[in-house]
């Protein structure tokens, strides 16, 4: 199910039932919530590649949740890294809440500094017999917060705009312990069930 809620109003405004995400069902909502005369302010949205760009492309303020940040970055670099510059890269990300734009960006360039030598080692692949990046999911770490970036702190020039998509995430636990008691139910009457509980 794709889910555009607001967070003012605590309410799902349009759902839909999807087989794989893509950025066309993100424009195909906002579409439908323009139609019904709703006030678009902006999106929180989880990072899905090529919808912050899209989104933007109507002229939306977009923000990139901070916790989907963390965890693109803790997919990287796993939760208890061993590298030292994978643990600072993480412990960094874990300010976003709490920093700003400036203040983060110049620590990234810091970080980036003092690890480049670290970030450009490469391995020889003898099978391949091709060179490497050594350590390159620390690099694909860096390379998201790098191209997240100008998404990040968007809400502190949008005061109403949420930093997180926290208001949505909730309500999907209640919904997915709601349905657990149901289980065993065809789909049909799950899905009725599903458009129920989102009203």
């Amino acid at each position: 199910m794709l889910v555009f809620r607001s967070p003012t109003l605590k309410k799902n405004l349009v759902w839909y039932e999807i087989e794989n995400e893509k950025v066309e069902d993100y424009v195909m909502g906002i579409m439908e919530l323009s139609s019904m005369e709703f006030e678009i302010t902006g999106a929180t949205v989880d990072g899905k590649p090529g919808v912050l760009k899209r989104l933007e492309r109507f002229g939306l303020p977009v923000q990139m949740c901070h916790f989907h940040m963390l965890c693109i970055v803790t997919r990287y670099t796993t939760k208890r890294p061993r590298l030292p510059a994978a643990r600072e890269l993480r412990r960094l990300t874990k300010f976003l809440p709490i920093t700003d734009q400036e203040s983060f960006g110049y620590w990234l360039k810091e970080w980036r500094s003092k690890w480049n030598d670290f970030l450009n080692e490469k391995t020889w692949d003898q099978e391949n017999r091709r060179w490497w990046f050594t350590h390159k999911r620390v690099r694909q770490a860096y390379r998201s917060l790098v191209r997240h970036l100008p998404y990040l702190f968007t809400c502190h020039h949008h005061p109403d705009m949420p930093n997180t998509t926290n208001s949505l995430d909730g309500s999907f636990g209640h919904l997915k312990d709601k349905l657990r008691v149901h289980r065993g139910l065809r789909w049909f009457r799950k899905r009725k069930l599903i458009d129920e509980l989102l009203r």
